[in-house]
């Protein structure tokens, strides 16, 4: 059973901006909500389709998945990963969306900012994969208010806003909404003394190794996202994310196509003309390339099954091998004398020899003796 596509969902087309996107999202919310359509299960159905089409949408890191693999990108059967509404689901959503409209600006718990890494890999590290360590400096909890912000981690008083709930209420029409308390923003709790080595703040300053695993088959442009790596937000809540960029680094043999790889390997004249064997490299050692007799220059040959094995394909690409032909340099003496021998009797066989040539030129003389 097909799905339906999340932009018709929403509306809208696939180049809109992340404000079309918000603005259609807000439109279809609003006529669909529970609350307004006093438990109509059609309506009820659809809120839900448009929550997850939002969700997907609205995060540029699921919509280029989407955008790339469909639905499979991210409902776990494809792409860099699943997807996941995650707990707080729809409530989380419609919450980030309408939030301003009802007052306090939608303001919620805390999540640390999200770090980017640029990591730049060999060719061999991205086919067969690896592990990096890398050092980071970043906001981190605090060891000795064990991120409460508070002196010894317990110096609090119940918060006078909230009574202690972390949430207060708005009544907007038929809306009722719950939102963070804009004072202990959702502990609960203030703080009476503050910790003296963060101020307050639960987090500090310092540096922190990672050990990173990079999948085998990762291409260059890729982003892995490292869930809960990025900094800690400041008085508590959720840690952001890390995001490592991958930079593949130019190789000085292949290039890559896709699950296939490039090489370019220059030849003699003769090898070309006589037939031979060349010795080919291959990410997984040499292999050996039988070069017919009469083989033209530009030539590719197709080594299959020693290419690679990408994230979003199982099946192993083929090696390309380009044959150039090497034009001789700094003659001497005899070898020019031979070389204009071997030129001469080439002509005196004619088409025989060369029957590419000898068709140009009679095209050549065909197109003269039209312009007379």
């Amino acid at each position: 059973m097909s799905q339906e596509d999340y932009y018709q969902l929403l509306g809208v087309s696939k180049d809109a901006s992340a404000a079309e996107i918000k603005k259609a999202y807000k439109v279809l919310a609003m006529k669909h909500h529970p609350d307004r359509t006093k438990g109509d299960p059609e309506s009820e159905k659809t809120f839900k389709k448009i929550n997850t089409a939002y969700k997907v949408l609205s995060d540029p890191d699921t919509r280029a998945r989407y955008d790339q693999f469909g639905h499979a990108g991210v409902d776990g059967q494809g792409g860099m990963g699943g997807f996941d509404m995650g707990e707080g689901g729809f409530s989380d959503i419609f919450g980030d969306v309408f939030g301003d409209i009802f007052g306090g600006g939608g303001q919620r718990v805390r999540r640390g900012r999200d770090l980017q890494y640029g990591m730049e890999i060999t060719l061999e590290e991205a086919v067969s994969g690896m592990k990096k360590t890398v050092k980071l400096t970043k906001n981190q909890p605090c060891g000795s208010c064990r991120s409460t912000g508070a002196k010894n981690g317990a110096s609090f008083t119940e918060c006078r806003t909230c009574g202690g709930r972390g949430e207060v209420r708005a009544q907007q029409g038929f809306f009722t909404i719950k939102q963070t308390c804009p004072d202990c923003r959702g502990a609960g709790r203030t703080i009476k003394e503050t910790c003296r080595d963060c101020g307050g703040r639960g987090v500090v300053r310092g540096s922190k190794t990672l050990s990173i695993t990079i999948p085998a088959g990762v291409e260059d442009g890729d982003r892995m996202r490292l869930s809960g790596e990025g900094e800690t937000a400041p008085g508590g809540g959720q840690a952001g994310d890390l995001y490592v960029d991958i930079r593949v680094k130019p190789h000085s043999i292949f290039t890559r196509d896709g699950n296939n790889l490039l090489c370019d390997i220059p030849v003699s004249f003769a090898t070309l003309t006589l037939g031979g064997e060349v010795q080919v490299p291959t990410l997984g050692g040499k292999a050996a390339l039988k070069i017919p007799e009469g083989t033209a220059n530009g030539k590719v040959f197709r080594l299959r099954g020693k290419g690679i094995k990408n994230l979003r394909n199982p099946n192993v690409g083929d090696l390309l091998v380009k044959l150039h032909a090497e034009v001789p340099v700094k003659l001497d003496g005899a070898q020019r004398e031979l070389l204009q021998q071997f030129e001469q009797s080439l002509q005196q066989g004619g088409r025989r020899h060369s029957p590419a040539h000898s068709s140009w030129k009679d095209k050549v003389k065909g197109f003269f003796d039209n312009l007379a």
